[in-house]
């Protein structure tokens, strides 16, 4: 199977998400691989051998339980070149509640790729899986992720002050969120 025979879960005028495959694991770990993707993500780079198994086990997409987590590959039309990646992690079933993340290569950022992903992502979760809420949770260093929520309207609901730690350092975050009504009243083909 080639990345454009994968199955698409979502669809821009630029991108196409879908599910990974094993074609797609020296895109991937090319840019999984850069000490800049971790800055933000309290981790250090994984091994080789933790990339791979990291790899294989997103191959295998289920989003039924608590924990479970939809992992898209973030394709551009124009060449398949495979940009980066978005996700849903399904956090607590009972409420339908859903948090969105993503990783890109850091070589295609500032053309909106991440916003246009992260847009339909969260689109795909409120009208395939009908979640009531969907949120994200970010370093509050993270300058450029705070703009791609902040572009799509999502609201900050909380400054968490020192909660976490990775190699010595406290990092704040911030919380966004948006719920599928506020969604659903966007304005619809508003610019991004």
């Amino acid at each position: 199977m080639t990345s454009s025979d994968a199955e698409p879960f979502a669809a821009t005028e630029r991108l196409i998400l879908r599910g990974f495959v094993p074609e797609d694991f020296e895109a991937y770990s090319a840019y999984r691989s850069l000490p800049a993707v971790y800055r933000f993500l309290y981790s250090d780079p994984p091994s080789a051998q933790e990339l791979r198994e990291r790899f294989d086990a997103g191959l295998n997409m289920r989003l039924s339980e608590d924990g479970d987590i939809l992992r898209c590959a973030v394709v551009r039309r124009e060449d398949d070149a495979l940009l980066g990646q978005v996700s849903l992690k399904l956090t607590n079933k009972a409420a339908l509640q859903a948090e969105v993340g993503y990783i890109f290569n850091p070589a295609y950022a500032g053309k909106g790729y991440a916003t246009e992903a992260a847009e339909a992502i969260i689109t795909f979760g409120f009208d395939r899986f009908g979640f009531h809420r969907i949120f994200a949770r970010l370093d509050a260093r993270n300058v450029g992720s705070i703009g791609v929520v902040e572009r799509l309207g999502l609201r900050r609901e909380a400054h968490l002050v020192e909660n976490d730690r990775f190699n010595s350092v406290w990092g704040d975050e911030y919380i966004y969120a948006v719920l599928s009504r506020e969604w659903a009243s966007r304005a619809p083909n508003r610019p991004r």
